[in-house]
């Protein structure tokens, strides 16, 4: 298991900006949203490249800022999901896409009965600023 993914410590990233920016300026947010069921699945980057190909290919693809190169959300697993929709924020320095799993799965990670979930499982106690998985 790994901690960062499973565990109850907080570790946000605070930084993660700074990293980018340091790395590679042409990156905006981009929040992912089921376009079933209102859940938001991921936050992640793209780029030019990875907007166009979303764009052409109606397939999630983002930018992977760690990697510095395309990332087709789900390739490795097969989990990957169709572009249904793709909104810009008032100062068009964020992307909101709407998309469908192709598949079913979502997120990399399974909660405890194995079923696939989001990426956003876990709420912070605001008390103890512990997580708490929130898996059946």
């Amino acid at each position: 298991m790994k901690d960062l993914e499973e565990g109850s410590t907080l570790q946000i990233d605070f930084c993660k900006i700074g990293k980018i920016a340091d790395a590679c300026r042409d990156v905006i947010p981009v929040a992912v949203q089921n376009a079933d069921t209102g859940e938001v699945i991921l936050v992640a980057y793209s780029n030019e490249l990875a907007f166009n190909e979303s764009v052409k290919t109606r397939t999630l693809v983002l930018w992977s800022t760690s990697r510095n190169e395309l990332w087709i959300k789900g390739k490795t697993s097969g989990e990957t999901f169709e572009l249904l929709g793709a909104y810009v924020n008032c100062e068009q320095n964020s992307l909101l896409y709407k998309v469908r799993p192709r598949r079913g799965n979502i997120c990399h990670t399974n909660n405890k009965d194995g079923q696939p979930r989001n990426c956003f499982y876990r709420e912070v106690d605001i008390d103890t600023l512990e997580l708490k998985n929130l898996d059946p």
